[in-house]
């Protein structure tokens, strides 16, 4: 294919030309680099998720809800835009990694910078780590036009549209009040229309690799399931250090690893996922914010359910069995509609995984009669039943070759 520069086997090297890469590319597989830029985030998903936990300890639900999803909305898109870009682009030569290593900087400032969004809507440290990130970014997107003349129209779209909304961002910091969040909701609206705008109005799109993609986002999600556990962990430690193992601290350690698993197994149920229209891949990549921030809201989730049954902060006990409850119904629903749209997944009938949602949400709403403990063990089973269901409806059809 003219112009595309196929795997080769070398890695490193000083200098090479950014051509775009074969997407039809055979045994191509996440980079180390690629690894260790997702550790970084993994920084990131942890400190947004732990202070969810503190809102939500400290009764602060709306305000940190809103606080969270712009925090993992800043974290999700800059992510989201490195793995396509290294999919189409991935040089791995000198002054791809240095700038790589410029966005990992970014992350971490954007790390730092969770904690003054939620406790006092400061979004300065958030934003100078987001444009860090989005500059170097758009320093790739400008070398790519430079040495990819075939693709140069749609990488110089983006590298137009990734401008122009830094700058968005960067006025928005003297913004106040209700402008606040209007600015905000408005620039992420800009935010998710470059990649659209660039792909469809350019004269060449962007030679993404769609294994490649689908394994970077099976990654993440693993690694977002990894940060759920080391969470829980760390909160069941705490709590059995205060007071000892509790009939309710055992629930809910066996139901909130019994919950990771089945959503584990229903995300990676069936083949690959079928990323060969532009309409699915951009499908399957924004449908993935909800998808990667509601896992990680089950970690906090799961910290509450923890301090509610210890007595400690200002959360109910439904307010906690919710808080589990409502990621959970999220990631099912979402997920259902992201594997219909690709072809791919444990889903044998809409109804039964609704029917799912529906029951884990009733189990949340009656955690003050179940209590905390049995609620998270109850959804644990409901959604691993939901699982089950679908996948003996998904087997008989397969023997009957429907």
């Amino acid at each position: 294919m003219s112009g595309q520069v196929a795997g080769t086997g070398r890695t490193g090297a000083v200098r090479r030309v950014m051509g775009g890469r074969d997407p039809d590319e055979a045994h191509r597989a996440a980079t180390p680099l690629e690894l260790l830029f997702d550790l970084t985030f993994v920084v990131a998903v942890s400190q947004a998720a732990v202070q969810l936990h503190h809102a939500l300890a400290e009764g602060h639900i709306a305000s940190g809800l809103a606080a969270y999803a712009a925090v993992f909305f800043a974290i999700w898109w800059a992510w989201m835009n490195f793995t396509w870009f290294a999919s189409a682009y991935d040089t791995d030569d000198v002054p791809y990694r240095l700038l790589t290593l410029v966005q990992m900087a970014g992350v971490l400032v954007l790390a730092a910078g969770a904690r003054p969004v939620f406790e006092d809507h400061d979004f300065t440290v958030v934003v100078i780590g987001y444009v860090i990130m989005r500059v170097a970014l758009l320093t790739q997107w400008l070398r790519a036009a430079a040495e990819h003349p075939e693709g140069r129209s749609t990488t110089l779209r983006y590298a137009a549209g990734i401008a122009v909304v830094q700058v968005g961002w960067i006025a928005r910091l003297w913004s106040s009040g209700v402008w606040v969040w209007v600015t905000f909701l408005v620039l992420v609206v800009a935010e998710v229309a470059v990649p659209a705008w660039a792909e469809s109005r350019g004269r060449r799109p962007t030679s993404w690799h769609p294994g490649h993609i689908a394994e970077r986002y099976g990654l993440f999600t693993i690694i977002v399931l990894g940060e759920v556990i080391l969470a829980s962990l760390a909160a069941v430690q705490s709590a059995m250090t205060d007071h000892g193992l509790s009939t309710t601290v055992l629930l809910i350690a066996v139901g909130g690893l019994l919950l990771v698993f089945a959503l584990w197994w229903i995300y990676f149920s069936g083949s690959e996922a079928a990323l060969t229209t532009l309409r699915t891949a951009l499908a399957w990549g924004y449908g993935h914010y909800a998808v990667f921030a509601a896992l990680a809201a089950i970690g906090a989730g799961l910290e509450a359910a923890l301090d509610a049954a210890a007595h400690h902060g200002h959360l109910s006990t439904r307010g906690a069995g919710l808080a589990i409850a409502v990621p959970v119904a999220i990631v099912l629903l979402v997920l259902a509609v992201l594997h219909r749209a690709t072809g791919t997944g444990a889903v044998g009938h809409s109804l039964l995984v609704l029917a799912g949602a529906l029951v884990v949400l009733v189990l949340g709403f009656c955690a003050p009669a179940l209590g905390i403990g049995g609620t998270v063990l109850g959804t644990g089973l409901a959604v691993s039943a939901t699982l089950a269901a679908n996948l003996i409806t998904v087997n008989r059809r397969r023997a009957k070759g429907l």
